[in-house]
């Protein structure tokens, strides 16, 4: 039966601390019915290595021996296979399953008692709920904390309850279904009236459709689009929150005029679907924002068969049951096309459908555009508004794609490209440009400035920006209101007239010689990053190498005025420019990577008023004093690859708001220390002093 919470079992057991102290290496694989064993072996090297580029060529069978290795080489591993349909795919899967006289366990969840079975002599069935335990769990959903008013509890409440027939995920659906409505006895009446007793069938459980149809109806209008949406991604997809957000606000399902901004509307809508039951989390950021979700497989079968069917939201291209893609009078129907497998074969065959809006194929391996084939795309379908193709790798631009004049977003991968040509700044109406290369850096020629609806502009190497120039005979300086995130651009580019000309930007990072950007004498310094008066988010990553203690950070003040995330990688700075960084009212995290800062001794000298999250990650620290007043409202504690730090500070168990403590590859001494923390939370908890729980991870397991 789907929806008894196998996965979410399977789930608590994969991130429960206990199975992190034990298992080296831990790897969640979705399968599903209409599993590609070579992406997903893929997928699984993925988790390894970044470099992918050697694998795609590989047969299956070397996939399953590059596995084979990997795992091989650590201590035990835990694999989970979730959704497995048949045991001809346990079969072949679990090739790449090494057994290396280690106690390696794999997790399998499956509807099919046969594949079970196959598995293990005695599987674990998950039971269906009591009444009683059905209502508890409608309570907690509708109400979380709170009990339920009496006046709610009978007739209605525990009727519902009831009639939800043990199945967890009709009761979660309907709880979202009740959150939407008021807290009155007549609007619970009309959802219990609603709520047939045969609304759920243990033998055809298909028929939970009509309950997820139930609580969809109940959608305010935006968010049902919003909702249905989520399905163009595949099936057990992990979607990053930034992505399917800006993908909403392309494809203008984002209707708003008040006083957000477009970008929080959209949030607020998640956050929506995500207090309705609708949309699962499933990885939160290091200060609790939402940073990957996915549909339940049977929300995501019926927004799947609601968008197509229904409302024509969407199309997905696949090869039928007699091997043809959909001919030109059929995609001419056709508003956006989804394809995540077989895109070269698909692009072969030279679509074209003018009424085509969007292009998104989110494949999980990385797939080599010929160069012939480049053309492709923009010209078969001009009024493109969405072209999502990442995990597309481009050799050059074609002319075709600079006349996608309706353009709002865009994505793609290259290994070569360079420039970001000028003709780029002709497609006025792109609000997001993403672009992932292997070049260290990034020349955009294209007029930015110009590109007034220009809201994000994301690509991993050093971009450097046109230089502003203001039009001829016009003593107006041109400024790009729009514009939120900037990441990464390299030092030089950040000049005075840049940031001008960006007076909203809410996220920058910058890459490349940070020694140039802490120069107070250059023209591109940090003093400069003064004038974002918006700025929330700053990333500095050093490209060179620079001999410790040779970079020093400005005082203070040179700092936005509301930046509230800060991150360091590979700068080198000296521990004693904290006391700086200290002095930053309302910075809330601060991550320090690959040597952010370096020196065998610290001693916190307080402030960091406002800090919540702490993130240091390889370090040569040895020695670190710190008092609970040094961080008086911290929350979260990361030490990565700490491997001389001695000790961790015994005072820090004193601040109240301390939650999560995670040690990775630390001294013996230092995860000892970090036990006698938990010990001492533990007791402040026992005594009533502290109401918070206390979490502490430990990787490899010290025990």
């Amino acid at each position: 039966m789907p929806g008894l919470g196998k996965t979410t079992l399977a789930n608590k057991i994969y991130k429960h601390p206990k199975i992190g102290y034990e298992f080296f290496t831990r790897i969640w694989v979705y399968v599903s019915q209409s599993y590609r064993r070579r992406e997903l072996f893929l997928n699984i090297i993925s988790k390894f290595t970044r470099n992918m580029k050697q694998y795609h060529g590989m047969c299956e069978e070397d996939l399953a021996d590059e596995i084979q290795e990997f795992l091989g080489k650590g201590g035990k591993y835990l694999v989970v296979l979730d959704d497995v349909w048949s045991d001809e795919a346990w079969e072949r899967i679990k090739i790449a399953f090494p057994n290396n006289n280690k106690p390696n366990r794999v997790l399998l969840t499956t509807r099919d008692s046969k594949v079970a079975k196959q598995c293990t002599p005695i599987p674990h069935d998950l039971k269906f709920l009591s009444e009683d335990e059905s209502w508890i769990l409608l309570e907690k959903k509708v109400f979380h904390k709170d009990k339920c008013p009496p006046e709610l509890v009978v007739p209605s409440g525990k009727s519902i309850a009831k009639k939800c027939k043990g199945l967890p995920l009709a009761i979660v659906v309907i709880a979202g279904a009740l959150i939407g409505k008021g807290k009155t006895p007549r609007e619970w009446k009309q959802v219990d009236d609603s709520v047939s007793e045969h609304l759920i069938n243990r033998d055809h459980p298909e028929n939970c459709n009509k309950l997820v149809q139930m609580s969809y109806d109940r959608l305010p209008y935006d968010l049902k689009a919003c909702f249905l949406y989520c399905s163009a991604f595949p099936g057990g997809f992990q979607i990053p929150a930034w992505k399917l957000i800006r993908l909403w606000i392309a494809e203008g399902f984002i209707q708003y005029k008040g006083h957000l901004s477009l970008e929080c509307k959209g949030e607020d809508n998640l956050n929506d679907l995500i207090n309705r039951n609708l949309v699962m989390v499933m990885e939160r950021t290091s200060d609790g924002q939402i940073k990957t979700c996915r549909l339940h497989d049977m929300l995501h079968m019926f927004c799947r068969q609601e968008a197509m069917k229904e409302e024509n939201l969407f199309q997905e291209i696949k090869l039928g049951s007699e091997q043809y893609f959909p001919g030109k009078r059929e995609l001419s129907t056709y508003r956006r096309l989804c394809i995540h497998s077989s895109v070269l074969d698909f692009i072969s065959t030279k679509p074209s459908a003018e009424h085509v809006r969007s292009f998104l194929s989110f494949s999980s391996k990385k797939i080599e555009m010929p160069s012939a084939d480049i053309p492709t795309i923009p010209k078969g379908f001009p009024l493109l508004r969405v072209l999502d193709v990442e995990s597309i790798n481009f050799s050059r631009f074609s002319k075709e794609f600079y006349q996608l004049y309706h353009l709002r977003y865009v994505t793609f991968s290259s290994d070569s490209i360079k420039i970001l040509p000028k003709l780029m700044g002709e497609l006025w109406n792109i609000q997001t440009i993403i672009i992932n290369t292997q070049q260290r850096t990034l020349d955009i020629q294209a007029n930015i400035w110009n590109m007034e609806r220009l809201r994000h502009l994301h690509t991993n190497s050093s971009a450097k920006l046109p230089v502003p120039v203001a039009p001829k005979n016009s003593k107006v300086t041109l400024v790009n209101q729009s514009l939120q995130t900037l990441s990464t651009i390299a030092p030089e580019s950040c000049t005075e007239e840049v940031f001008a000309r960006t007076p909203n930007l809410k996220k920058l990072g910058i890459r490349g010689k940070i020694a140039v950007l802490l120069d107070n004498k250059s023209a591109a310094s940090l003093k400069n990053v003064k004038r974002l008066e918006y700025l929330e988010n700053l990333k500095l990553i050093n490209d060179s190498s620079i001999q410790t203690g040779k970079l020093r950070l400005p005082p203070a003040y040179i700092f936005p005025t509301k930046l509230r995330k800060l991150t360091l990688l590979d700068t080198w700075l000296e521990w004693k420019d904290m006391s700086i960084l200290g002095q930053l009212e309302h910075l809330e995290v601060l991550k320090m990577k690959e040597n952010g800062f370096t020196g065998e001794s610290w001693e916190s000298t307080g402030g960091f008023c406002s800090l919540l999250v702490l993130w240091i990650e390889r370090t040569n620290l040895v020695t670190w004093k710190a008092s609970a007043d040094d961080f008086p409202r911290l929350k979260h504690l990361v030490l990565i690859c700490c491997d001389n730090l001695k000790e961790v500070p015994i005072a820090l168990a004193d601040i109240r708001s301390f939650q999560v403590m995670m040690l990775q590859n630390s001294t013996k001494t230092a995860a000892i220390s970090a036990r006698q923390i938990q010990d001492k939370k533990d007791n402040q908890t026992q005594q009533g002093t502290k109401n918070i729980a206390f979490k502490l991870s430990i990787f490899p397991p010290d025990l």
